[in-house]
């Protein structure tokens, strides 16, 4: 049987450990990792392999030449260009004429690969997927399988909101010859975006089997030392080349020709390579030092790696870090824990590396600095940029200048040379700061920025959808956290980024792989002035004016000090409404007001509508994409309450379509809509879920349970504003209080929580609570929607907050608190088991 070993990745994010070396040769143990994942494979009488190159081949070439070394039988394919996994092994194909196992170069695992193939052939499988259970599955695809392990459902990449388990694609298959034919010739094509999808839609024989024994991606600096980790505790048995010494009670490997004055000061499990000298007194715990290395006198080490070449002068002090080849490391220098030298660097005498510092390659850090932050490349962030569409964080602390400016150079690397974007921001201080630097950042790759300044994001959004633009973004305060900011991007079409745009920004920046403009070439900024009137144009287009007129009703609206307020009121006004506005200013030379407590200014709105005797009194969120609505008797309504009113009224009105809901939404809408003999299409919670099923030409609503409303007809996004509108257009065409059209609304018991749970047991709990389905009707459209008839329960991971959501409906409120209550203890005991 032949095996196919995927080592052509660029390896970005283990940065700087592969700024001279391929991701595969990077060492482990003082062997190149994928040398570990060839004798695996020759253990189970695998010996005839096929690597797959791309990224600096010529080392791993050189190292491996044709095999016989190793006992194996090597063939090198290296495409021309990059084709994605599946497309790489397509390239490969005439090597592959019998039954064969893929495996990824840059793993560490001890997996049974026979049982994986007895697996595969007791099954008769097509494809078979190893699969394994990790606390983090975030980076990788989530994978359901039924009784017969065949697999169900399969989850490239989720966010946490997406998760529906913690048992993943490990990157080890075994696959029929014939499955070749079902990948296209010279393109790009991945195993798990496109070639297991479409085997799943086709009801091919797909199968899962999960695997005992270790497995770890080494995908990033962390993952690297945590390998150590993991060895040096015993939990994986890992072949190491040095032989082992006969001192007792400490497990110490030392290669030829070393030196070792005083081994007493050795502890735990140390590795010596090749020609290296350990001198005098030192103190060395668990530490794994490489070939043709000098280590002094005083010097201490605890879970320390060194590459070959190294030289550690005297009285230094590592902790948990990774020196790669050719660095020096100064007489009394300091390296806290976390911290990465790459390689042909140099630290001066007692410099302090603080802890989590990742140094690029030939750096120069001079006797006695202190350094705080990397050196650079790439400068200390957190490992994923993006939360959903949005990168958010403490104004001038964790989103600085600086770094703001580099963003701007990341997204507009991402974007064609000389196109166009749309920027603005609310009326804060520091969007005002920090967008100026992003779009510094922009103009440096070459693209020109059309700047609205202060704006509404709806407004902004519209345009987006109706000009040129290839994307836009916006900067606002946080509603949470009156000391943060948030930077929204947006596509051409005014959605929220994807996934996949997200990615594309964050590998650049990482990367550090810049397009900058010549000097005749940087973008430019344009200020347009015009588009409020474009937008008030189509807003009165999409409404009955003379309805709205005629009823002439008197509304409250609390601004909360948004630029919405400069606009809202005269539109208002036009349509015949009498408007009393409360908070209703900005004052863009002090910032931004903080939003006043909205409970409390609900309740003070509350008076107003019943004083005034108004039909109806609205809070408008902040960012005038949500809003909150009083009925005339100052009732507030809750989000389902006001979901379900928005949608009878549309439904009244006589429009036919569809509406889009998030998958908690209550089962109520589907019984309007089908009195209307009109349709219900559920979506993933997210913005862009929702808006995507919104852009559909059917689609006639999409609303959430918190107040935001698209209306496609005028555009396919959330506008707190344009709802508002909307609400008294539909209530004065009823000519029926807003009290009255819901009290003849159906209504459920409907009742949601939230349970505290780490960001790492989110996976294992949505397993958990997969199993747990496995014998009910469920769907996962997100998170897991388990049904009992006319009731349901879902359980939904919180993307951006370590909680997870529970959310039932039953017929009556005892019915919903049994259904919640029951849910939550699962959940709690869940917890407890994966601790």
């Amino acid at each position: 049987m032949k095996a196919v070993i995927m080592a052509g990745g660029f390896g970005t994010r283990i940065q700087p450990l592969t700024s001279s070396i391929p991701k595969p040769m990077i060492p482990l143990f003082n062997r190149p990792i994928m040398l570990h994942i060839v004798e695996l494979l020759k253990k189970h009488d695998i010996t005839d392999l096929v690597m797959l190159l791309y990224h600096q081949p010529f080392v791993i070439k050189n190292f491996f030449r044709d095999g016989a070394d190793f006992g194996v039988r090597i063939t090198y394919v290296t495409p021309l260009q990059d084709m994605g996994t599946a497309g790489a092994v397509k390239a490969a194909e005439k090597y592959l004429d019998e039954r064969f196992l893929v495996i990824s170069g840059d793993l560490l695992t001890d997996f049974n690969l026979r049982k994986i193939i007895d697996f595969h052939t007791d099954s008769r499988a097509k494809a078979t997927i190893t699969l394994t259970s990790v606390k983090d599955p975030l980076q990788f695809g989530v994978v359901i399988t039924d009784k017969e392990r065949r697999i169900t459902q399969f989850l490239e990449k989720p966010g946490w909101g997406e998760v529906i388990s913690d048992t993943i694609n490990t990157g080890i298959y075994v696959l029929e010859p014939e499955i070749l034919a079902s990948i296209p010739d010279g393109e790009n094509f991945d195993f798990s975006q496109d070639l297991f999808p479409a085997m799943l839609k086709n009801k091919e024989a797909l199968f899962g089997f999960p695997a005992k024994g270790y497995w770890r991606d080494i995908g990033n600096t962390d993952s690297y030392r945590e390998a150590y980790h993991d060895i040096f505790k015993g939990r994986i048995n890992l072949k190491i080349d040095e032989p082992k010494q006969d001192f007792l009670g400490k497990d110490l490997r030392i290669g030829a020709d070393v030196t070792l004055e005083y081994p007493t000061g050795l502890e735990g499990t140390v590795v010596v390579g090749d020609n290296s000298q350990i001198l005098g007194d030192v103190r060395i715990k668990d530490s794994v030092i490489g070939r043709n290395c000098t280590v002094e006198a005083g010097v201490k080490l605890n879970r320390c790696v060194l590459w070959d070449n190294s030289y550690v002068k005297k009285g230094a002090r590592i902790s948990d870090s990774v020196i790669c080849s050719n660095v020096r490391v100064g007489q009394g220098a300091v390296l806290e824990e976390g911290v990465i030298v790459a390689d042909e660097t140099s630290i001066g005498d007692e410099a302090v590396i603080k802890s989590e510092v990742k140094i690029w390659p030939r750096k120069m850090i001079e006797a006695g600095a202190i350094v705080t932050a990397n050196l650079i490349w790439g400068e200390k962030w957190k490992k994923a940029l993006f939360e959903g569409a949005m990168i958010s964080g403490l104004s001038n602390v964790e989103l600085t200048p600086e770094f703001v400016a580099k963003l701007g150079c990341a997204y507009g690397t991402t974007l064609p040379k000389g196109s166009y974007v749309l920027g603005g921001r609310d009326c804060n201080l520091s969007s005002r700061m920090l967008k100026r630097c992003f779009v510094g950042g922009i103009l440096s790759a070459g693209v020109n920025v059309r700047d609205m300044k202060m704006t509404p994001l709806p407004i902004l959004r519209y345009k987006l959808k109706t000009f040129g633009e290839v994307g836009g973004f916006y900067l606002r305060q946080a509603l949470d956290d009156p000391a943060a900011l948030e930077i929204v991007f947006l596509d051409g079409d005014g959605l929220d980024f994807s996934s996949g745009m997200a990615k594309n920004v964050e590998r650049i920046y990482y990367k550090e792989n810049f397009r900058r403009a010549h000097h005749s070439e940087p973008g430019a900024i344009i200020e347009i002035n015009n588009v409020v009137e474009f937008y008030r144009e189509g807003f009165l287009r999409a409404m009955d004016r003379e309805m709205v007129k005629r009823a002439a009703w008197t509304v409250v609206v609390d601004f909360n000090f948004s630029p919405a307020s400069q606009i809202l009121p005269l539109i208002l006004n036009e349509l015949g409404c009498n408007v009393i506005a409360l908070n209703a200013y900005v004052d863009e030379g002090r910032g931004g007001k903080r939003a006043m407590d909205k409970q409390a200014g609900m309740g003070q709105l509350s008076k107003i509508v019943v004083s005034l005797g108004a039909q109806a009194g609205f809070w408008l969120d902040p960012t005038a994409e949500a809003i909150a609505l009083l009925d005339e008797d100052g009732r507030i309504l809750s989000g389902v309450e006001l979901l379900s009113l928005m949608t009878a009224l549309v439904l009244n009105s006589g429009q036919k379509g569809v509406i889009a809901v998030p998958v908690q939404a209550p089962s109520t809408i589907e019984q309007l809509a089908n009195q209307k003999r009109c349709q219900v299409t559920r979506t993933k919670s997210s913005e862009r879920a929702m808006l995507e099923a919104a852009n559909s030409s059917e689609a006639i609503l999409a609303g959430t349970i918190d107040g935001r409303f698209a209306f496609p007809r005028f555009q396919a996004s959330f506008d707190g504003m344009f709802a508002i509108a909307k609400l008294v257009e539909l209530g004065a065409a009823g000519a029926v209080p807003f009290s009255s059209v819901l009290a003849d609304v159906p209504s459920k018991a409907f009742l949601q929580a939230s349970v505290p749970c780490a960001w790492e047991m989110k996976g294992g709990i949505m397993r958990k609570m997969s199993e747990d389905s496995l014998d009910k009707e469920a769907t996962f459209i997100d998170g897991i929607k388990v049904h009992f008839g006319d009731e349901w329960v879902l359980v939904l991971p919180d993307q951006h907050t370590p909680h997870t959501h529970i959310v039932a409906e039953a017929k009556d409120l005892k019915a919903a608190q049994r259904l919640l209550t029951e849910y939550q203890k699962k959940v709690e005991g869940w917890k407890k088991e994966l601790e």
